[in-house]
């Protein structure tokens, strides 16, 4: 569905965005996670057409974005950070002038806000200025007018801003039952909203990619954790025989156990446990890390730190 080649955006010397490659699959939904700054809403208005590339090629549907921009933008569906929206017209006004405004037939224009109506939760306000209406539900509104042309990329900007508990939950429904017709990417701060919803996710620091993987994959961890009262050399000396093991103290005391031939699944588990037995070293604890996205996201942005500084 996209594809995404040495994408970059320049001004001046300052690159916002830095060779940035990725392709996403249709149906996919994808969370693009970085720190304020770091190059997330120049990407997301790269990848509509709103912001030309310094550098690279954006390919959607095998078809380059800047050669076939009108028909393309045709096709997505945007959620700004701040929804484009009239005050003074009700929300069904607004909303049948947008679909005017994306192109949607006559005959099809008034059944297209009906339905972005119900799938959004806004019969009830359909007929009220958008004045009155809370900050959840102007967020609301702003979905409704990105689903009104069915768009086969939909790329939203905190999509849940503003949003009540009840209202989040509903707004995730919505986007997870949009991956039949639609590719989405979101943009959020909110780890839980990426955890809830998407299949992969992108990370972006200081405009570069710095991670690009599954949520699936995220979950396998290649490091242990090991709770004992024996000194580190000690433990250490017992799992030499344990090729491509490294282990770090935490200030907790706790031992982390990093491997650098792959996952440590059950049968590496038994193994090195085997090994502090026979070494007789006391251990209440021993299991793989649970790494979550939060975890992630916070290494890949503390190693970007360090190499800066550095």
């Amino acid at each position: 569905m996209i594809e995404v080649k040495n994408l970059s955006r320049r001004y001046g010397d300052f690159y916002a965005v830095k060779n940035v490659s990725f392709s996403i699959a249709p149906g996919q939904i994808v969370g693009l996670l970085g720190h304020n700054g770091a190059g997330k809403t120049t990407i997301m208005k790269m990848l509509t057409g709103f912001l030309e590339s310094t550098d690279g090629q954006i390919q959607i549907a095998g078809k380059d974005l800047q050669q076939h921009s009108l028909e393309l933008r045709g096709q997505m569906g945007y959620l700004p950070e701040s929804p484009p929206i009239y005050p003074e017209m009700t929300v069904f006004d607004y909303l049948e002038f947008a679909a005017q405004l994306k192109g949607v037939a006559t005959a099809e224009r008034e059944t297209a806000v009906i339905d972005v109506i119900r799938k959004t939760d806004l019969g009830s306000k359909a007929a009220a200025p958008i004045s009155t209406l809370s900050r959840g539900y102007r967020q609301r509104v702003g979905v409704a007018q990105a689903l009104l042309n069915k768009p086969a990329l939909l790329i939203m900007d905190e999509p849940t801003n503003g949003l009540d508990p009840t209202q989040i939950e509903h707004m995730r429904d919505l986007i997870r039952s949009l991956r039949e017709h639609t590719t989405v990417i979101l943009s959020t701060h909110i780890m839980q909203e990426v955890s809830a919803m998407c299949d992969r996710v992108l990370i972006i620091r200081h405009g570069e990619l710095a991670l690009d993987s599954t949520l699936e994959a995220l979950k396998q961890s290649n490091r242990l954790l090991l709770k004992s009262t024996a000194p580190l050399e000690k433990v250490r000396h017992a799992l030499e025989q344990h090729q491509g093991l490294t282990l770090i103290q935490d200030e907790q005391g706790r031992i982390h156990l990093t491997s650098q031939t792959g996952d440590l699944g059950e049968p590496q588990i038994t193994e090195i446990a085997r090994s502090l037995m026979i070494a007789n070293i006391p251990f209440s604890a021993l299991h793989p890390e649970i790494r979550d996205l939060e975890t992630v996201f916070k290494e890949i942005n503390n190693q970007k730190e360090s190499r800066h500084a550095a």
